[in-house]
């Protein structure tokens, strides 16, 4: 059993990236079908004391026996009694992970990467614009929006799935309309219960006024999807420097060493996931940027 090969340790969270701490499963969520959130706590209480993270980052999730993947974190970033990482179960190490239950334990490395521009959007309109398992990156980002709503102008949530069922987090959406998020909602294939829209994530930028001068875009998601979100943008004149992207690639380190995730002069694990749009410009009409 997996459970069987891992060990609590005692390492500080502090004393480097090198080495995995452990984390107690505490809940699964199950989201969608292959998808699920863990919830986890650590073991040693001197790293759940300093443990701290920024909305866009991730952690790399270690199985012994089958490796490490990189996952980012859903949950907010300002309660970190517990960290939510929502998997997709499509790799050796997703899938093990997958086979694991409340109460066992997984190496945790981390947080890696840059962070959504959360200061930068104070004052701002801010467009989210994510597609699958592009929203949980972009959770803590409405978590924090939520809780400092003052500090923000308008807010446009546009996401969307493959299908009704494909659908993170719906039980959610009411909460975050609540908190004055305008939430837009499609879907590539209805089912014969859908009310909603259908149609691609780009679409929905047609079903709001933009004041591009003040607004910023956050994207992420199946690439196709980030190439239009960031055209559309680009046509209503949002300026490059204002439209952030977080990019998913093969992540094997989380610093940069083994080459995996290289795009041009960047690597993905250190210098993004996110990343401003005039910084990938020259690369974006790439084939597989």
């Amino acid at each position: 059993m997996i459970e069987q090969t891992l060990k609590h340790s005692t390492t500080s969270h502090t004393s480097g990236l090198l080495e995995p701490v452990w984390a107690e499963i505490v809940s699964i969520t199950p989201e969608a079908e292959g998808i699920s959130t863990f919830w986890i706590r650590f073991t040693d209480p001197a790293v759940a004391a300093t443990y701290s993270f920024q909305p866009g980052q991730f952690n790399m999730v270690y199985i012994p026996g089958y490796g490490e993947a990189a996952i980012s974190i859903s949950s907010s970033s300002e309660d970190s009694a517990l960290i939510g990482h929502t998997i997709r179960f499509v790799g050796n190490v997703t899938r093990a992970i997958s086979r694991l239950k409340v109460g066992d334990v997984i190496g945790i490395r981390g947080p890696f990467g840059s962070a959504w521009p959360i200061r930068e959007m104070e004052g701002h309109d801010v467009i989210i614009a994510c597609g699958g398992v592009g929203l949980p990156p972009l959770r803590p980002v409405i978590y924090y929006i939520m809780n400092h709503r003052e500090k923000f102008g308008k807010v446009y949530l546009l996401y969307g799935a493959r299908t009704p069922s494909d659908l993170i987090f719906p039980k959610e959406y009411a909460s975050w309309e609540e908190a004055n998020i305008q939430v837009h909602v499609t879907v590539d294939r209805a089912d014969e219960d859908w009310q909603g829209q259908v149609g691609v994530v780009p679409m929905l930028f047609y079903r709001f006024r933009m004041d591009a001068p003040n607004s910023l875009v956050l994207t992420c998601g199946p690439e196709i999807m980030i190439r239009f979100v960031v055209y559309e943008g680009l046509a209503r004149r949002v300026q490059p420097e204002n439209i952030y992207v977080s990019l998913e690639r093969n992540m094997k380190c989380g610093q940069g060493s083994c080459g995996h995730c290289q795009l041009g002069p960047y690597f993905i694990c250190k210098d993004g996931p996110v990343f401003r749009f005039d910084a990938l410009q020259p690369y974006f009409n790439v084939e597989e940027f």
